[in-house]
């Protein structure tokens, strides 16, 4: 039986104080064979993120079926107030722990990040910078990749085809490649070439790398409004990460991006002592929350770049042409 009335009914909820919400999935179910160092580096991330973050990030944790003692780890996290929201499953999967994490909320930029990202000083501010000099950017990843230029990147790449502003130029950080490289237990991942120089779009002396990798990513909030899909029949991979993490972003006539130089380490689940040598300060300075514009997007517009794009560039000779065409030698081009 109920007697009188719920004073929260047709009551609107109250506006956080937060704009950036970061999910990060976590699923560590022991601490032995694959997963034998992945709690360590899991406290490296968290550390590192709430070290660099300012005040005004939302963290949510969803746990996918940890062992005990990470659990009582992120409880005690939440219990003192360091990350904001934690939600508890049973191994759901990554993606539909993300799904979890993406409901109820409504925050204008979405971090989504792998538990084994060591986050850098400045992270943040860097992506922000992104979003502003490039009003159609849908997605900023702090660890730029010269191998992904043509990840749904057809819209960036069709829209300045002609500009000068988008151009090969010198990697900034290498070694920061490097390092990605090995963390996915693939030392050659990058060749000499692509070491050396990647595709970039400039504005307002901002300087950007085309496309990014989804270990780790700032979203508009935008991307996710219209996703349909609820839930993935993936544990990991298969085409789960790509429907909801990759193809939303051009979709919804966003450019996908990456800071210039490298501001986020990907770890991998193998502990080295660099991982502790790195240095990262508490961030104390108070970060402007950016103006994101209004992006317009034509779904036949959409369709249109999409078709030039996958008519024209996934011929070999066609892509070595456009390469030199932006700044690459013809032998770079051939070996790119």
């Amino acid at each position: 039986m109920r007697k009188g009335f719920n004073p929260n009914k047709d009551k609107k909820t109250n506006e956080l104080e937060y704009y950036h919400q970061v999910i990060i999935p976590v699923y560590i179910p022991h601490n032995s064979d694959y997963f034998k160092d992945s709690f360590k580096i899991l406290q490296l991330t968290i550390n590192s993120l709430l070290k660099t973050s300012h005040d005004q990030t939302f963290i949510t944790i969803v746990n996918n079926g940890s062992s005990i003692e990470v659990t009582q780890y992120l409880d005690d996290l939440l219990n003192v107030n360091k990350i904001h929201e934690l939600v508890h499953t049973l191994n759901i999967g990554k993606l539909n722990a993300i799904l979890k994490g993406l409901s109820g909320s409504n925050f204008p930029l979405i971090t989504i990040s792998d538990a084994d990202v060591l986050f850098l000083n400045n992270w943040q501010k860097e992506a922000y910078k992104v979003f502003e000099s490039f009003p159609r950017t849908g997605f900023v990843c702090p660890s730029p990749s010269s191998k992904l230029l043509r990840h749904y990147t057809y819209n960036v790449i069709v829209e300045n085809l002609f500009s000068n502003k988008m151009k090969f130029t010198s990697v900034k950080n290498p070694t920061a490649m490097k390092r990605f490289a090995n963390s996915i237990g693939n030392p050659e991942f990058y060749n000499e070439h692509q070491l050396e120089n990647y595709l970039t779009i400039e504005n307002n002396n901002i300087v950007a790398v085309i496309g990014g990798g989804h270990f780790v990513g700032t979203y508009r909030g935008e991307v996710f409004k219209n996703i349909t899909q609820k839930h993935s029949e993936f544990a990991l991979g298969g085409t789960s990460e790509y429907e909801i993490l990759d193809a939303p972003v051009p979709q919804n006539g966003f450019w996908r991006l990456s800071t210039h130089d490298n501001f986020a380490y990907h770890l991998g689940n193998t502990f080295e002592d660099w991982m502790d040598a790195v240095e990262i300060k508490n961030s104390t300075s108070k970060i402007v929350k950016p103006i994101l514009k209004q992006v317009k997007n034509s779904k036949l517009l959409n369709k249109f770049k999409s078709l030039i794009f996958s008519l024209l560039f996934r011929k070999k000779w066609i892509w070595k042409k456009f390469l030199v065409f932006k700044g690459l030698s013809k032998e770079t081009a051939q070996n790119y």
